[in-house]
């Protein structure tokens, strides 16, 4: 049975609904300010200020700015994940190599079009603390599994050498240090030379003769 507090809604919104509404405050806030600041000279007080919201509507949500930054990093891949699935859904094409691109291009595109998410998914993540390098594993094992479902149902493609688990984690490290070291580029090389590069690696794993087409 529901709570008061549960049933309770203010201006036409439900507690649940508004405490969705802060958290995906904080998330926005957290990108901006971590990706601006960084992550290690930031502060909960920069996070609230930039979210329009109080260090007690803050604590209500996470124990910390560790957990925050989890949660934005979280929201990036998600996002990330979903670009990658539907442009392979989108893509219209039955041709191994046009539907990788399709789906790889979505991807970059998810990733580039805001250069917060790079910062935070690429660069503010890395070393926090033995949690969140834990956490960031796990993802990187996600994507590989991903990557190998979507690929393994495309026509032609064969298992890669070293098996899809070896190739995936290969693959993801691939992506990781080609999107941090475009990034950094100045001037930042055109996003079609990044897609162009994951594309050709992708390829080479599970169709190694397209090199000679």
């Amino acid at each position: 049975m529901s709570s008061a507090r549960t049933r309770h809604s203010y201006a036409g919104r439900s507690v649940a609904e508004r405490r969705a509404e802060r958290r995906a405050l904080f998330v926005e806030a957290g990108l901006t300010v971590f990706a601006e600041r960084s992550y290690a000279a930031s502060s909960i007080s920069d996070v609230c200020a930039a979210a329009g919201l109080s260090r007690r509507q803050f604590y209500e949500q996470y124990s910390g700015r560790e957990e925050l930054l989890v949660d934005v990093y979280d929201h990036v891949q998600r996002q990330a994940r979903a670009a990658f699935r539907e442009g392979l859904t989108d893509s219209g094409s039955s041709d191994p190599r046009a539907l990788i691109e399709a789906g790889l291009r979505a991807y970059v595109q998810s990733i580039t079009s805001d250069m917060r998410c790079v910062q935070v998914a690429f660069v503010e993540i890395v070393g926090v603390s033995e949690a969140v390098e834990a956490h960031r594993v796990r993802v990187r094992e996600g994507w590989g599994e991903v990557v190998a479902a979507a690929a393994a149902a495309v026509p032609e493609v064969r298992t890669p050498p070293g098996g899809w688990e070896l190739a995936m984690a290969a693959f993801i490290g691939s992506v990781n240090g080609a999107v941090h070291h475009w990034s950094r580029s100045r001037p930042r090389p055109p996003v079609d030379e990044l897609l162009a590069v994951l594309s050709a690696l992708l390829m080479a794993l599970v169709l190694p003769d397209s090199a000679t087409r």
